[in-house]
């Protein structure tokens, strides 16, 4: 018997199906959730989400949000969240190397501003690191990614 697993970010619908187990980055640590799981409730941490159907197994990135679990289902909010094969590098880079530059300009003035760069910055590394471990199609990663 399945357990229904959403995962939705604050655009989009990411992920809507029945699977046999999800693994999420919770707050206290890696988590993995099957079928008829207690309920519960948790704050997930910067990091990937692994859902399994069968021998097949999709990989999400998530940049924080929460995860509601009942018995029969699992709810995903998530702040950000996509699919690894749909990541563009190109601009998961650009996006890494303009937060590098602001943050080598110095601190802003305001801590909010400091804050939202650290975080895009966060995000662009977890977006790359999640390509280069779990991308299927590795041809599509020019030779410098795909060495680091």
């Amino acid at each position: 018997m399945p357990i229904r697993c959403e995962i939705v970010s604050q655009d989009r619908e990411v992920f809507s199906g029945d699977v046999d187990i999800v693994v999420l980055p919770g707050v206290a640590g890696e988590m993995g959730i099957l079928p008829n799981h207690a309920p519960l409730l948790t704050t997930l941490n910067f990091g990937v989400i692994k859902v399994r159907r069968g021998e097949d197994e999709e990989i999400f990135t998530v940049a924080g949000g929460v995860a509601e679990v009942q018995p029969d289902v699992i709810t995903i909010l998530a702040d950000a969240a996509e699919n690894v094969e749909d990541i563009d590098l190109a601009r998961a880079e650009a996006a890494r190397q303009r937060a590098e530059e602001m943050l080598e300009e110095g601190p802003p003035p305001d801590m909010d501003r400091y804050l939202a760069i650290e975080a895009a910055l966060r995000r662009s590394n977890l977006r790359l690191g999640a390509v280069r471990r779990y991308r299927k199609d590795k041809k599509r990663l020019s030779h410098r990614e795909a060495e680091e």
